[in-house]
């Protein structure tokens, strides 16, 4: 089980190859001409975002291009050409990675026949975070990105949520398999989450690794200030949030190996029950928060976070796990598009549609129309990319 997807992630479709593979110091890059190019014209630079281990071609393109739009097929045929940025370890430091990405965009102008700015740098969940470091950086440190338009997508600019019942149950049952309470232990992990629990046992709290990155962040000015900057949320922006319901149980296991234990969702207010931890390996645990917010079901891009846990522990004994609730929310639509924090409920389900605009610290940005699937591409948000490429 993982956090954004099963590890390891199931097979898809091969990309189309290349033009050029880049090898970058931590990472590569893979990078298409465009139709009735022969090189590097009008490019966009695209980060990979958050998961375990290195990027994944295959995934990346099926992700984009060959599920709800093709996406980087329209973008190839209109002439632009294509970086994608992928990384030796995902789930390494956001301040790491972010020198992959600089790497990348420096070498994407050395590489340009025209070299006259107008580069689109962006990225999807944790790549948007990774993009918008570097070219924050880059224009700190007096370096030219000559970047016309940051875009990100579905990207935890205010923070991600993971349940704490869901970090609980990761280190809970880490003896077995080790690498989801790794996952959630990652450096970007830290780094991302809004709370964060390192063992079953702690308070959660926010991770002094976030709380280092925030404040890296804004020493070098937080945002890019150059390039017009927009933003795309698979959240809903009228406040409407997935139909969890606060203190419902998420998830069951009447199996033998976690018999009676328990995942509920996110409820507000004191010493609120989040998980009933039983095994027939560890004594058992009860976790509680203190004054959070109901974000598991909150308008916003979603995960199938409950509904991993449940398929990879009926996978080991059928019957194991009973699911009452598949999804949650990964990406607050308030987070996607910076216009409010996530630490309230007044925050969480604020109906951005209602809000002035200029309160993000986006230029511009599309809600989705109902939450989806985080870093779900749909011809909603892909022609409303596209057209903006092309002003």
């Amino acid at each position: 089980m993982g956090l954004v997807s099963p590890l390891p992630a199931p097979p898809v479709a091969a990309a189309p190859g290349p033009d050029e593979t880049w090898d970058l110091d931590g990472g590569w890059a893979w990078v298409y001409y465009g139709a009735g190019n022969g090189g590097l014209v009008r490019p966009l630079v695209l980060s990979d975002g958050f998961d375990s281990g290195p990027s994944l071609l295959d995934h990346i393109w099926d992700g984009w291009n060959g599920q709800g739009f093709p996406f980087f097929s329209e973008l190839l045929a209109r002439g632009r050409s294509l970086v994608i940025i992928g990384y030796a370890e995902r789930s390494a430091s956001i301040l790491d990675n972010a020198e992959v990405a600089i790497e990348a965009i420096l070498k994407t102008i050395r590489n340009q026949p025209d070299r006259n700015g107008g580069l689109v740098v962006g990225g999807y969940s944790m790549g948007g975070l990774i993009t918008r470091y570097a070219l924050a950086k880059m224009e700190f440190e007096g370096e030219d990105h000559q970047t016309a338009t940051y875009f990100s997508y579905d990207t935890p600019h205010r923070g991600a949520w993971i349940p704490i019942s869901v970090q609980a149950f990761a280190h809970y049952s880490k003896d077995l398999n080790s690498a989801f309470s790794d996952q959630v232990n990652s450096p970007a992990a830290r780094q991302m989450l809004w709370r964060h629990i390192e063992t079953v046992e702690d308070k959660p709290a926010e991770d002094p690794l976030r709380t280092e990155f925030l404040a890296e962040l804004r020493r070098v000015g937080s945002w890019p200030s150059r390039p017009r900057k927009i933003g795309v949320a698979n959240g809903a922006g009228n406040g409407t949030g997935n139909q969890d319901v606060p203190g419902d149980a998420a998830l069951r296991c009447p199996g033998v190996l976690f018999n009676e234990t328990a995942l509920y969702i996110q409820a507000s207010g004191a010493h609120q029950l989040v998980a009933e931890l039983r095994s027939i390996l560890h004594v058992s645990k009860d976790v509680y928060t203190d004054g959070f917010p109901e974000g598991d079901g909150a308008p916003g891009g979603q995960l199938p976070t409950f509904k991993l846990i449940a398929d990879a522990l009926n996978q080991v004994v059928s019957g194991n796990a009973e699911l009452f609730y598949p999804d949650t929310c990964f990406i607050p639509t308030v987070s996607a598009v910076a216009i409010r924090d996530i630490g309230t409920n007044d925050g969480l389900y604020a109906n951005v549609d209602n809000l002035p605009s200029s309160e993000s610290e986006l230029d511009e940005f599309q809600c989705a129309s109902t939450n989806e699937g985080h870093i779900r591409m749909t011809p909603e948000h892909g022609k409303w990319l596209l057209e903006r490429l092309s002003a």
